[in-house]
């Protein structure tokens, strides 16, 4: 059992914590109903009038128990809801954030709390589903979700003739390295990647061996509990503690992860110490309530106080019946350092019962038959419809006058159909009269729907041209003499492009819009197959960040596509190449944010992922106010089936952007677009081509160069000279980590677009928050200024962009002028 010294050194930790604590970005603590703030340990929790500008209710209910007999000041009063309310909260960093709310029913006039029921939700996810509390029972419900926006919305939703309370409440950034991306499974065995984007619920938080933890002695205001509740046998199992001696490794576990307190103690197997009962073969085990259907995140912290030298110890962990850690050796984990904090994490599959078992016990391959752990956190994942709740629906609020209403709001419903379709009526009149003043007519025929992809006839009797159906008739067949007049005859002077397909016109249709018109090649094979792709993907797909096709024409033989036109012209025409300004760092961040939300939408908006085969900056586009748009998806191709890995196909794409697994397998997956965007990320930060013959050889591939230098923790060293001094560290750091992951040797450890989406985003967040803090500040804390020999790419002439190459093409290469290989022209205002 746990001495006085171990107590004493708890409370000394008390005082460490408070000031050596994570500092929140964001610190919202309400006592709500309070008229006065209210001292809680060290914090300060506001009064319900001072954060009132949070709130948005029909009524103010302000509860207060008279002297109630609940202990904490916390639980005195309450604010009722008696309709659906919402608090709004700025944030002012994104990231994951805790959400706490206090509860302690009591009866305040006709409002007796105990029987209320309610939900309570964010924009995103259900916290709670139709909740009742426990009479004379306080708890806290402990969530944290993945806030991204500059608001984070609680709304309190009454159920049907009842109401809502809450008597406290807490909203507080979490540190971004608390809960990574990534956990282990164990249901099959593998990796769990879209930690970021879950909503959590704590279900447990013990301390193992230990008393319960107070939120003043943690430095991110969690609440330990003591194991023995837990436990299934607690005459099998003792307690040691040795609080004094935890050490926190460089790199790894830290006072955020878990408090001295708990990783200073433990319960371990009840055996002899001396070693006596080498034959002890028996489990400790502790069992936690959970609900059905749901994935489960589970921390496991461990702190070797229980041997007396390294690698003498190894014992198993199971959960459930899995052995998720087979002959665990912890002195392997820490170097050989005894009493070293060290944590696991790992998501459960879907729980099929009403209980999760955790147990340890002895390794045949030990010295002597022992086992420990020093602490376990038990956090609920949100369902597959954003639900923490048992029922993922929110309730309807109740109102009073809802019987008043129902006339109103029939009424109301039958006015809103009866002006939708008149808005129809006016919009479909509206569409023809347009059609007509562009040149369509009768022979213009919409794609037609099919069930399969596109068949293609040259020649045909009755269009003297191609045959297509699609899968949608979102885009129109376009008559030749429409393109002929949109571009005064295919004017060379209205050439914005040179591709492998064709040559790319700037038009302006009959009403005034301007387009960009992509003429093949007829008698291209692959311009061809292409036309078919372009036609089929983008028929499919409307996404503010894909660049829309307007329509297409095959008379004549003919292939020619048309696109909304993009007045900036291409990503890569704004990097280098051209006499065009150079971009700030935010600018650029966002175009790789709009990029990505592009690539990530065809990687996840359908049943199989669609893969572009060929992201480059040549490839993503810039409207007039620079948001970025991908195009060109003539190489695109369905991904793999839900029970496929990969697609084998012959390799295809650009030199310099190619994803070398890819290359050598001929196995495409999205991780392949993924490994192509990374390479696109370090050209945006250096603005340079991505293969340069003119260079020193270990400068020619920019992949390869900027790896080196990111793995050297130096990448500042190589920055476009254009933004030296103006990227904050720890932007420039998230940026770099992100494409390093990117280009990954193999896919399976490339990060996924959402991932990659996520990143960035929050790059840029590091990005922006001190600016808008302190614009002025010292420079000294900036990227400093950069090596001209390392960055003077001035000499370079980039006016050449990679050409689309077959598996065939690259034995080819030897021999060959690079003038020859990259002999794909692409003018500077775009393709």
């Amino acid at each position: 059992m746990m001495n006085s010294w171990g107590v004493l050194f708890i409370l000394l930790l008390g005082f460490v914590c408070v000031s050596s604590g994570f500092d929140p970005a964001d610190n919202y603590l309400i006592d709500c109903g309070s008229s006065k703030d209210t001292n809680v340990g060290n914090r300060v929790f506001v009064s319900d009038k001072s954060a009132s500008k949070f709130l948005s209710t029909s009524q103010d209910v302000l509860a207060d128990t008279k002297g109630g007999s609940s202990s904490s000041p916390l639980y005195q009063t309450a604010r009722i809801f008696t309709e659906k309310s919402s608090y709004k909260f700025p944030i002012s960093k994104v990231g994951r954030h805790w959400i706490r709310l206090y509860f302690y029913p009591f009866v305040y006039d006709s409002y007796d709390m105990s029987s209320s029921i309610f939900s309570v939700s964010t924009l995103q996810n259900v916290l709670l589903g139709n909740f009742s509390p426990k009479k004379d029972v306080s708890v806290v419900k402990e969530f944290s979700v993945n806030v991204t926006t500059k608001d984070l919305v609680i709304t309190f939703t009454p159920s049907s003739d009842s109401f809502a309370y809450v008597n406290a409440l807490e909203v507080v950034s979490v540190p971004d390295s608390l809960i990574t991306n990534e956990a282990s499974t164990f249901v099959p065995s593998g990796v769990f990647s879209g930690m970021y984007a879950q909503a959590l619920e704590t279900v447990a938080r013990v301390n193992m061996g230990g008393p319960a933890v107070s939120f003043e002695n943690d430095t991110l205001w969690r609440s330990w509990v003591p194991d023995r509740g837990y436990l299934r046998q607690p005459d099998v199992a003792k307690s040691l503690s040795k609080i004094g001696s935890v050490k926190y490794p460089q790199g790894g576990a830290t006072l955020d992860t878990a408090p001295q307190s708990v990783y200073g103690t433990c319960t371990k197997m009840n055996v002899d110490a001396s070693g006596n009962d080498a034959s002890a073969n028996f489990n400790v085990t502790w069992v936690f309530n959970v609900d059905v259907g749901f994935q489960y995140f589970i921390r496991l912290h461990l702190c070797d106080i229980v041997s007396t030298a390294a690698n003498q110890l190894m014992f198993n962990i199971y959960v459930d019946s899995s052995n998720v850690a087979s002959d665990f050796d912890l002195s392997s984990k820490v170097q050989g350092k005894l009493a070293t904090a060290y944590y696991m994490d790992f998501v459960t599959p879907q729980a099929n019962s009403d209980n999760i078992s955790i147990s340890i016990g002895p390794s045949s391959k030990s010295g002597f038959p022992d086992a420990f752990l020093n602490g376990l956190e038990l956090l609920k994942l949100n369902n597959s419809q954003g639900s923490l709740a048992d029922v993922s629906s929110i309730p309807a609020s109740s109102s009073s006058g809802s019987k008043k209403n129902i006339g109103v709001i029939v009424g109301a419903s039958v006015g809103v159909i009866l002006v939708l379709l008149m808005v129809g009526f006016l919009f479909c009149i509206r569409r023809r009269r347009k059609q007509e003043q562009l040149g369509l007519s009768k022979t213009w025929i919409p794609l037609s729907i099919g069930g399969g992809g596109l068949s293609h006839t040259m020649g045909s009797k009755y269009s003297n041209g191609t045959t297509l159906s699609a899968a949608s008739n979102l885009s129109y067949r376009i008559p030749f003499a429409a393109m002929l007049a949109a571009t005064k005859k295919f004017d060379e002077s209205l050439v914005i492009g040179i591709g492998g397909f064709g040559k790319v016109f700037k038009g302006i249709l009959n009403d005034g819009t301007k387009v960009a018109i992509k003429r093949g090649n007829p008698s291209s094979q692959q311009g061809l197959r292409e036309f078919q792709t372009e036609i089929e993907m983008l028929s499919q797909f409307r996404h503010r960040h894909l660049v829309s096709l307007i329509g297409y024409c095959d008379e004549k033989n003919e292939m020619i596509l048309v696109y909304e036109y993009m007045e900036n012209g291409t990503l890569k025409s704004h990097l280098y190449g051209s006499d065009m300004p150079s971009m700030c760092w935010k600018q650029r961040l966002e175009i790789c944010i709009g990029a990505a939300r592009g690539l990530h939408y065809l990687h996840t908006s359908y049943a199989k992922a669609v893969i572009h085969r060929d992201v480059k900056s040549a490839n993503i586009l810039l409207d007039e106010n620079m948001m970025a748009k991908v195009a060109d998806f003539g190489l695109s191709k369905a991904g793999p089936e839900l029970d496929q890995t990969h697609v084998s196909t012959a390799v295809k794409g650009s030199f310099g952007y190619l994803d070398p697994e890819y290359f050598r397998r001929q196995q495409l997956t999205e991780k392949s677009d993924v490994y192509s965007f990374g390479v696109v990320l370090f050209e945006v930060l250096c603005a340079r081509p991505v293969i340069d013959p003119t260079l020193p050889r270990e400068m020619v591939n920019l992949a390869e160069w900027a790896m080196k230098w990111q793995k050297k923790g130096q990448l500042e060293q190589i920055i476009d000279p254009n933004l030296a001094g103006k990227i904050r560290p720890d932007s420039l750091r998230k940026f770099g980590e992100t494409a390093e992951k990117c280009l990954a040797d193999f896919g399976v450890d490339r990060p996924s677009m959402g991932d990659v989406l996520w990143n960035l985003e929050y790059a840029l967040q590091l990005q922006e928050a001190v600016f808008q803090v302190d614009p002025d500040e010292n420079s000294s804390n900036l990227i400093g200024e950069l090596s001209p020999q390392v960055n003077d790419f001035s000499h370079v002439d980039a006016t050449t962009s990679a050409v689309p190459f077959e598996a065939s093409n690259l034995d080819d290469l030897s021999g060959v002028s690079m003038s020859q290989v990259f002999s794909q022209l692409v003018k500077s205002e775009g393709r």
